[in-house]
């Protein structure tokens, strides 16, 4: 993948890098929450991916980073289609009739299907790794079954591809020809950003009233630190460590989205949601755990 590290990178870079996912995608769910109050889901998504994709793609021409080819944007294509369209997309659309903190827990199992995907390129999976693929299932499923889900199908049915969609997609990506980090972070977003749009007109999305100031706020958060600072560090760790690092942050978003969305926005959950997110965080921890020295 054109952009890749030629060395071991920094820990510190490493460690701020893990630190943006984190901290500021745990944080997202609640600011896609407070964002929806006043913005259609896709049109919302549309907004922020192409104004934030577009202000990062002119700063990094005028710092004179080389677009891409038209080989690279054809790959930009499909990735704005996997991680925004249908993964940043569809979280939104779900959060519509889902809490924050439930959406946030179902994206967790993410990892899980990157465990997957990654067999279909070569890896092999340990004992344990196929355990904790069939615990995180199970967490799934009860969350599924026994969570405020079970009333929703359409948010179900959301909250099954999206993470789908965001696995493949960074399984996919390692092998593809692709700009630089930053560049591809640019690039992904006004793909996204654009097949957003459409999909918003295609669905007939209208605005029901002015926005209000705290929506307005909340797309510009989504829009600076979710899109050009955590996309750009997620996809800068794709490229530079072990794809079950890169995507760790899945069991760290829940806890933060669970208690943001719990001291703002007064979301409760039952017994069954408490117990499905231990299932899904065990079965992650199990997955992403650090390979042992040959």
């Amino acid at each position: 993948m054109s952009g890749s590290a030629t060395a071991a990178p920094r820990p510190l870079a490493v460690a701020l890098a893990l630190a943006a996912v984190y901290l500021v995608w745990g944080s997202t769910y609640l600011a896609i929450a407070i964002g929806l109050e006043g913005f259609p889901p896709f049109a919302m998504g549309a907004i922020r991916m192409l104004a934030a994709g577009a202000l990062f793609y002119a700063v990094l021409r005028w710092r004179g980073m080389a677009a891409p080819t038209s080989r690279q944007w054809r790959n930009l294509w499909v990735m704005g289609a996997l991680m925004v369209l249908f993964a940043n997309g569809l979280v939104n659309l779900a959060q519509t009739e889902v809490s924050s903190g439930l959406a946030a827990i179902a994206v967790a199992s993410m990892p899980l299907f990157v465990a997957v995907f990654s067999t279909l390129k070569g890896r092999r999976l340990g004992r344990l790794e196929w355990s904790g693929i069939a615990l995180g299932l199970l967490g799934v499923g009860l969350l599924n079954a026994g969570s405020e889900l079970a009333g929703s199908l359409l948010g179900m049915l959301c909250l099954v591809v999206a993470p789908l969609a965001w696995a493949w997609g960074s399984v996919w990506s390692r092998d593809q020809d692709l700009p630089s980090p930053f560049m591809n972070a640019a690039g992904q977003m006004l793909c996204g950003g654009v097949l957003m749009a459409l999909a918003s007109l295609l669905l007939g999305e209208r605005f029901t009233g002015p926005p209000s100031l705290d929506a307005v706020l909340a797309v510009v958060y989504l829009g600076v630190f979710g899109s050009i600072i955590g996309y750009s560090a997620y996809v800068w760790l794709l490229g530079n460590v072990r794809p079950a690092l890169a995507t760790s942050y899945a069991y760290v978003n829940p806890a933060i989205a669970v208690l943001l969305g719990t001291l703002v926005l007064q979301e409760r959950f039952d017994a069954d949601t408490w117990i499905a997110m231990a299932v899904i965080l065990a079965s992650v921890a199990l997955v992403t755990r650090p390979p042992r020295p040959a």
